[in-house]
């Protein structure tokens, strides 16, 4: 059996990746806890036409937050983002999953443990949760969900994977 670590949170960012790549079940392998805040469900359920929004709202009715602090990061990044940093602390989390590189920057400064999307998909295939990183790194490229092209072939490459061209599928 896998060992699962802690509580996380995420922000929609990782959210809406991991339910492109069709993998928010390995949050549920991998971690004991996962949360969101109130911010990050109205942002993760806005677009009710969305080919994935069956999928985030079942995945995350029951898993939202109200932060019972004041937000006074909402000045230097987005609501979603600073609610996510707010409910990490609130919760005593263990990981906060964001992909904004500003915001995970001053959540790290202020000592919050961050992995983001890549870095979970990565930690699911090292744990033999995910059989390859290839095809689901081209489905995220090829659904809009922007990654470097360098840090996927980097992970790819470690992983002994076939490498993503820089033209992946123009469909």
């Amino acid at each position: 059996m896998i060992e699962k670590k802690g509580i996380v949170i995420t922000d929609s960012s990782p959210v809406f990746s991991l339910a492109v790549a069709d993998c928010l079940w390995v949050l549920v392998d991998l971690f004991d806890n996962i949360s969101i805040p109130e911010t990050v469900w109205e942002e993760i359920t806005k677009d009710k036409t969305s080919a994935y929004y069956s999928r985030i709202f079942s995945f995350f009715k029951d898993k939202k937050h109200k932060i019972s602090g004041f937000n006074d990061l909402s000045f230097i990044m987005d609501y979603g983002e600073s609610e996510s940093i707010i409910l990490y602390k609130e919760l005593n989390a263990d990981f906060l999953i964001i992909n904004d590189k500003k915001a995970r920057k001053i959540a790290e400064n202020i000592g919050v443990n961050c992995i983001g999307t890549i870095g979970v998909l990565s930690i699911a295939k090292e744990r033999g949760l995910i059989k390859e990183l290839n095809p689901i790194f081209k489905n995220l490229l090829n659904n809009k969900r922007f990654y470097s092209i360098e840090l996927l072939n980097a992970i790819l490459e470690k992983n002994k994977e076939a490498k993503i061209n820089l033209i992946v599928n123009n469909e």
